[in-house]
């Protein structure tokens, strides 16, 4: 697919074709892709935790779900047939920063007021959701809830000095789209207008 037809046209998806399962190829070239995301000093301080087996997927919710019925949302994005944990590894920053080039041997992670090990993380699941959304397949980014991060990370042998990011959840478009759910995309696209600033905040870009 064309870049900007790419870009343009890649979407959120909240339901999927469970009966469609992923092909591994297809999430190791997205994973490839993944690992082309631009890191603070070539760290690539990035893992990712696939689940493909349906006894690993349903182990996944059965360790975030809370109690109770789940919601039109989370019924929808539990038919992905493939999920991806995407962590990051602060140390792997520190101790590159710690090395001659950069020099910073006390690995102090305040001199990070931004965390680069979530950015970067962040970037590679974007090219994964790229590369998924090239083959003709569906993706959604959501976050892993707060409150289970470690039973995520005992359930998976994640160790412990890793960040969980984000969660992808892959696979085909539900024949029916996401019929029936009411997605934030309906709130609209702010206009450019309002987010770019030429030369100083408040000045208006050109259009």
């Amino acid at each position: 697919m064309e870049h900007r037809t790419l870009v343009s046209t890649r979407r959120m998806h909240r339901r999927f074709d469970p009966d469609r399962p992923v092909d591994v190829a297809v999430v190791r070239r997205a994973l490839q892709a993944a690992t082309r995301a631009p890191s603070a000093g070539f760290a690539q301080g990035w893992d990712f935790v696939v689940l493909m087996d349906p006894a690993d997927v349903q182990r996944y919710w059965g360790t975030t779900r809370r109690p109770g019925p789940p919601d039109a949302w989370l019924r929808g994005v539990m038919t992905a047939p493939a999920l991806v944990l995407v962590c990051s590894d602060p140390q792997r920053y520190l101790a590159r920063y710690a090395e001659p080039d950069k020099g910073w041997v006390d690995r102090d992670p305040g001199r990070w007021p931004i965390p680069y090990w979530d950015v970067d993380a962040g970037m590679a699941a974007l090219l994964a959701l790229l590369s998924v959304h090239d083959e003709g397949l569906a993706g959604l980014l959501c976050g892993v809830p707060p409150d289970r991060h470690d039973a995520v990370r005992e359930a998976f042998g994640i160790p412990a000095d890793r960040r969980l990011v984000a969660l992808l959840a892959l696979g085909h478009p539900a024949p029916d789209g996401d019929r029936g759910l009411r997605g934030s995309a309906s709130r609209g696209r702010r206009p450019l207008t309002e987010m770019a600033h030429l030369g100083a905040f408040g000045r208006p870009f050109p259009s």
